[in-house]
């Protein structure tokens, strides 16, 4: 086994795992509060984007917010919970 077989193994990184938020359609907020939380919650939305996912929520029961790495996807998914949406994540794969 070459040096440069050696230095290439030791030095490839794996892939973290990426996560889904989803959005959860509820009976309780009206829907320009939710597109306001999504906004807030995660800044790279446009507003074109936040009214999509809240009108997926609304019509199909569930919407994809964003994929990204585990931690964030907590993030995203607890500070919509504490203003009052329903999220939850899952592995992207």
């Amino acid at each position: 086994m070459s040096v440069e077989t050696i230095e290439k193994r030791s030095t490839s990184r794996k892939i973290a795992p990426r996560y889904r938020v989803l959005l959860h359609n509820d009976d309780y907020n009206d829907m320009e509060y939710v597109v306001r939380t999504l906004l807030q919650t995660v800044a790279s939305l446009t507003q074109p984007q936040a009214v999509n996912i809240m009108m997926e929520a609304h019509t199909n029961g569930l919407a994809l917010v964003i994929t990204c790495a585990q931690e964030h996807a907590e993030f995203y998914c607890e500070t919509l919970k504490s203003h009052g949406l329903t999220s939850t994540i899952e592995p992207e794969d």
